[in-house]
C-alpha cells in the first residue's frame, strides 16, 4: 500500500494485546480486544477536507486545542507529515499533526504537535502505527535526524505511551509550557532506525550529538 495507507486488521476480543511482534506490525497491526468481529482500519496521510474532523477529534480527547489555521498551516506546509485513522464508513477516529523544524546546528527535525485517539479506539495500537507512518514520512521527505514532542507532566498515561511504547526519551522540563502554567516534558526519539530503512541511500545519518562533537 506505500506509506500513505496502510490497512489495519483490528479483531475485538475480551483482552488489548498485540497478536503480531513481527517487523510487519508496522504496516499491518491486527490488535484484539472485544467481540470476535474483524473489519479493516485505514490508517492514510491527511488531506485538507479531514481538518475539521481532526479539530473535532483534538476538542473531544486533549484540553490542548488550537485554531484552525494551526491545523490549515501544518496541512498546507508539511502535507506528507500528517496520518489520520478511520473507521471503513469514514469515521475519522485517532490522528497525529506533525510538522518540521531545524535546531541550532541546522540539523531537520520533526515535531509531533498533536497526538489524539478517540477514548473508544483507544488500547488498539493505533497510536504506534499513526506516529510509525509520521516518523517514516519525516525521514523520506525531509532527512529527520529526530523527532519531538512536549507532553504535560500530570498526563501518566501518554507519558507511558511515549515512554514505554514508542521509545521517546525525557530530554528536559520546560516550566509552565502549557496555558495553564503547567510543566512539560520536552522528549525526543532518535530516528536512526528508520533512516536505516527510508532514507536516500547517499546520505549519511549524523544524529545531534555526533555533528556536536565536531564543531
Amino acid at each position: 500500500n506505500g506509506p500513505n495507507l496502510t490497512r489495519c486488521m483490528v479483531r475485538y476480543s475480551p483482552v488489548c494485546v498485540p497478536i503480531s511482534k513481527s517487523s510487519s506490525a508496522t504496516k499491518h497491526c491486527t490488535v484484539v480486544r472485544a467481540s470476535y468481529e474483524e473489519y479493516t482500519m485505514n490508517i492514510r496521510n491527511a488531506k485538507p477536507t479531514d481538518l475539521f474532523s481532526m479539530r473535532d477529534c483534538n476538542l473531544d480527547c486533549l484540553p490542548e486545542n488550537y485554531v484552525m489555521k494551526y491545523y490549515f498551516y501544518h496541512g498546507l506546509s508539511w502535507p506528507q507529515l500528517s496520518y489520520i485513522a478511520e473507521e471503513a464508513d469514514g469515521e475519522i477516529v485517532g490522528y497525529v499533526l506533525a510538522k518540521m523544524e531545524e535546531d541550532p546546528d541546522d540539523l531537520p527535525y520533526g515535531h509531533i504537535t498533536s497526538l489524539a485517539v478517540k477514548r473508544s479506539h483507544r488500547r488498539l495500537g493505533l497510536a504506534k502505527t499513526l506516529m510509525t507512518m509520521a516518523s517514516r514520512a519525516m525521514v523520506e521527505n525531509f532527512q529527520a535526524r529526530y523527532v519531538s514532542l512536549h507532553v504535560r507532566k500530570s498526563n501518566r498515561a501518554a507519558l507511558s505511551l511515549y515512554k514505554k511504547t514508542l521509545n521517546f526519551a525525557v530530554s528536559e522540563i520546560e516550566p509552565k509550557y502549557y496555558a495553564d502554567g503547567e510543566d512539560a516534558y520536552a522528549m525526543k526519539k532518535d530516528l536512526k532506525p528508520f533512516w536505516d530503512l527510508y532514507a536516500p541511500s547517499d546520505l549519511h545519518f549524523k544524529a545531534e550529538k555526533e555533528k556536536n562533537k565536531h564543531d
